[in-house]
């Protein structure tokens, strides 16, 4: 095998380190930097996904040295996944960033650390090296969340070190207790192992345990989510959406892989707290995370709160741990990461547009904005899974996959869940198309569309200034736009994706 999946990490390390540079010369020339090193790491991750969804999973050795002492890295179908979502992801953001900003060097080599930690996550078949990635990840999300202008924004990303810093400590407790009972830290060893010292080991048990709540924390999930709402409301809108995206969702993956490669599901057939554990956190943070949603009045809250019951949903794909399961458990990561990062960016551009954060300001946005609209509707459309957008295809295997489990009980939550995401969604899109924009605002039907064909929007009514004069630009609008198109698109790749997906899934039920 060729050394790609180790050069897949070094690049964004390298492209941070030349944005870093680059800043004592040049002080724009971050974000050139930037969008140069994540379209070769696109280029990367597509090839890397030609490997990994075309064959049987495999492996490369870091180096050349052997198991257990090197360091493995996975090419499978699940890690191919993770890892072109994340390079296309950062790049469609990286876009949105340009004219919304933070524009300094140092925003932009962050950016690129954190590609660099998330790239490391989903490829790494080492435990502790996971941990090492996934604190860079930790870190480097914490700077951008606090890059934001004013205290909020530090305030947010504070709480956010904190809680997820205990999150990840818990999380190599576990790691070295599976550590001390096994002597290795390789994930194909270490479930070898751990079956040889026997599931009925204490010290088993708790590196279990430990090791899933400390993903918890990094998923967000409740009653462990505090840290997500003011870190997604308080960063900046291209931050809360790349994190939104991309940073929960490969920590959801982090647990999959532990979960299913370390400690296997013979593991959870045997240990009676097991799949319980998982089945309950799933149903509550489902309700929860929907409830809480549906009572937020702030858009970036609203959607922080979402991502809680979403991510409930690739938890309980977990639990039943079957394989029409885990092909909805991975066709829902990448329908998430897509639509929530959108909606995200479409909150930015609305926000840019009207100046208006809360739902009473999306009054009227139809005529107001209506690229923006349709696009946010779109992707709205899509979370609560109206066919033929991806959100669909994930929830219908992960509902079909617990009833094939006979656990009824949590597809009903997962359909109770689906409603109350109809009601948050909504009354958005009810405000957005059937009700008036505010006295005095104006109609600007056609100054969103200027501002997509290139132009400035002066003459699309009398609005006062123009959303270019906002701040609206066509990388912004065209992130959004390819976000929803993405969010359709995909929902009709889903039977090839889960052709190409069944060897990685026999893999990890076997």
């Amino acid at each position: 095998m060729s050394d790609l999946p180790a050069l897949l990490v070094v690049l964004p390390i390298l492209g941070s380190l030349v944005s870093l540079l680059a800043g004592i010369r040049w002080g724009r020339s971050g974000w050139y930097v930037a969008a140069a090193t994540l379209s070769v790491q696109v280029a990367g991750a597509v090839a890397f996904a030609a490997d990994g969804l075309s064959g049987a999973p495999g492996s490369y050795a870091v180096g050349d040295f052997t198991i257990p002492y090197g360091i493995e890295l996975l090419v499978d179908g699940l890690s191919a996944s993770m890892v072109v979502l994340v390079a296309v992801v950062a790049l469609g953001v990286l876009a949105y960033a340009r004219r919304a900003g933070p524009r300094s060097n140092r925003f932009y080599s962050t950016y690129l650390l954190l590609v660099t930690g998330l790239t490391g996550m989903s490829i790494t078949g080492d435990a502790f090296n996971m941990y090492v990635f996934l604190e860079i990840t930790g870190l480097t999300a914490y700077a951008l969340v606090a890059s934001g202008e004013g205290g909020r924004s530090a305030v947010a990303g504070l709480k956010y070190l904190l809680v997820g810093t205990f999150g990840a400590a818990i999380y190599l407790l576990g790691v070295g207790y599976a550590y001390i009972s096994t002597g290795t830290l390789n994930m194909a060893d270490l479930s070898t192992e751990l079956a040889a010292v026997g599931y009925g080991s204490p010290l088993v048990r708790a590196a279990f345990a430990f090791v899933v709540v400390g993903l918890f924390v990094k998923v967000a999930m409740f009653p462990l989510h505090t840290w997500q709402p003011d870190a997604y409301a308080g960063a900046p809108d291209s931050v809360s959406a790349l994190i939104a995206s991309l940073v929960s969702t490969v920590s959801a993956y982090a647990l999959v892989r532990i979960v299913l490669t370390v400690f296997t599901p013979e593991f959870l057939d045997a240990v009676a707290f097991a799949r319980p554990l998982l089945a309950a956190t799933a149903a509550v943070s489902i309700v929860v995370g929907s409830g809480l949603a549906v009572s937020q009045t702030n858009i970036k809250r609203m959607l922080a709160y979402s991502s809680v019951s979403q991510f409930g949903l690739v938890v309980a794909a977990l639990s039943v741990t079957n394989a029409t399961a885990l092909v909805g458990l991975a066709v829902h990561l990448v329908g998430h990461a897509v639509m929530k990062g959108g909606l995200f960016l479409a909150a930015g551009l609305v926000a840019t547009g009207v100046g208006g954060r809360s739902v009473a300001d999306y009054d009227g946005l139809g005529s107001r904005m209506p690229v923006a609209a349709a696009g946010f509707g779109t992707l709205a459309l899509g979370m609560v899974g109206v066919p033929p957008a991806i959100g669909f295809f994930g929830k219908w295997y992960i509902v079909v996959g617990t009833l094939e489990a006979g656990a009824w009980g949590l597809a009903i939550v997962i359909l109770l869940s689906t409603l109350l995401t109809l009601a948050y969604f909504a009354r958005l899109l009810e405000r957005m198309f059937f009700r008036e924009a505010p006295a005095g605002t104006g109609s600007a039907a056609d100054a969103d569309a200027a501002v997509a064909d290139g132009g400035d929007g002066r003459d699309a009514g009398d609005v006062g200034d123009t959303l270019a004069d906002r701040g609206v630009s066509l990388g912004m609008v065209a992130a959004v736009l390819a976000a929803a198109l993405l969010a359709v698109g995909l929902g009709a790749a889903v039977p090839a994706y889960e052709s190409a997906l069944a060897p990685t899934v026999e893999v990890l039920l076997s």
